[in-house]
């Protein structure tokens, strides 16, 4: 994998620290809220530390802006990272798995509407690896039965639904900077909203519960009123967390930001080529591109053969490809430990599609400096694959 940095990004940051600056959140965190807003089509951010802190809070967040709710199921996809499940957990909610599509490697619709019920929350959906997950019908069920829906942005940075950005359509989304995702912050979360109140219960969240953060001088004057008893600067309204980032994350995202779309496109264009140029009898190569953003080429074996597989791995690494098999977070997050008390009853052969990705699915990177001739290259390596499987059939 590569990571997104260049020399002018190290050049505006140490332009930065010569200036002897406050490091820690402060005025360029604020700028780098109000471009990221801008770029995506938002009325609010928060930066945070990390793509997994902005996960849990957003679900922490919903919680406490509905305290009193009873409904305490949130409908989650089984390819996913650990830290949107563990979000779910942590703020007490039980997570409900569905299985996921190969165009888009994200949650089949007809399986939420079949999991949906009195007791669904929200809908956290994750956007694979730079696919759109939406569709119209999704929209539809979510506004039909009043839920939250709550978007996984972390791997799909300009990724579009009906020509919008995604992370414009549920209530909260979130984003990760994380060094390998389409734009770095070496370590980073956004979390982005159109609704005040939330933003407001994000901002305190971040930083322990306080008051002063909530950015609202109305209600910071309210509330010391009647806490009156409490040094103003001190008042922790929620059970928050030190989530927050500083100002050379901050100056490094301002610096990127401003290549971002120019890099999508490259990485948009690399992945058609990569596609095209890919065995479509070896692997799956039918997949969602309108809207797509793919940070990573998604490599997937028709046939279920371990022993394909294998051969498929040790040609991947004796050529120096580097690879992550499961595709996303360690393939089907079912099987992961940390879940057992909660998964020991499901049935996996009720999760197919993602059960084929854990076994026999990957991605390979997809950066904007990968160059047309190392892209046809990897795919001829790959191709190779069928030409060693008719080799072993004949000497078998």
């Amino acid at each position: 994998m590569h990571d997104n940095f260049n020399d002018k990004d190290f050049k505006s940051l140490i332009d930065f620290l010569k200036k002897k600056p406050i490091l820690t959140q402060n005025k360029k965190v604020k700028n780098f809220e109000e471009e990221w807003s801008k770029w995506l089509g938002v009325k609010y951010s928060v930066f945070v530390n990390s793509g997994s802190s902005a996960n849990l809070l957003s679900v922490a967040t919903l919680a406490a802006l509905n305290p009193e709710s009873k409904k305490k199921e949130i409908i989650v996809p089984s390819l996913t990272w650990i830290s949107d499940i563990v979000s779910v957990i942590k703020n007490n909610f039980k997570p409900v798995f569905v299985d996921i599509n190969y165009e888009n490697l994200s949650m089949n619709i007809s399986e939420v509407k079949r999991k949906i019920n009195k007791n669904t929350f929200a809908i956290f959906l994750t956007h694979a690896q730079g696919f759109s997950g939406l569709n119209s019908e999704l929209l539809k069920i979510i506004k039909k039965n009043k839920i939250f829906l709550i978007e996984d942005v972390c791997e799909s940075h300009g990724a579009t639904f009906q020509n919008k950005k995604l992370g414009n359509f549920g209530i909260i989304s979130n984003f990760s900077f994380y060094y390998a995702h389409h734009m770095s912050t070496i370590e980073g979360g956004m979390i982005c909203t159109n609704n005040k109140k939330i933003y407001e219960i994000s901002r305190m969240l971040r930083a322990h519960g306080m008051l002063r953060e909530a950015n609202n001088k109305v209600l910071e004057k309210k509330l010391q009123k009647k806490f009156n008893y409490l040094s103003p600067k001190f008042i922790f309204m929620h059970p928050g967390y030190n989530m927050r980032s500083n100002e050379i994350s901050a100056v490094i995202g301002l610096s990127q930001i401003k290549r971002l779309d120019k890099n999508n496109l490259k990485r948009i264009k690399n992945f058609e080529y990569f596609l095209k140029n890919l065995s479509e009898k070896t692997f799956i190569t039918k997949f969602q591109l309108e809207g797509s953003c793919n940070y990573a080429f998604p490599l997937i074996l028709k046939k279920k053969s371990i022993k394909l597989r294998d051969k498929l791995e040790n040609l991947m690494i004796k050529s120096g490809i580097e690879f992550r098999r499961g595709n996303a977070g360690g393939g089907n997050q079912i099987r992961q430990p940390y879940l057992e008390d909660i998964t020991k009853k499901l049935d996996l052969r009720k999760f197919p599609v993602v059960e084929h990705i854990h076994n026999y699915g990957y991605y390979i990177g997809n950066y904007p400096t990968l160059k047309k001739f190392k892209i046809l290259k990897i795919c001829k390596i790959l191709n190779s694959l069928e030409k060693i499987k008719k080799v072993r059939n004949k000497n078998e």
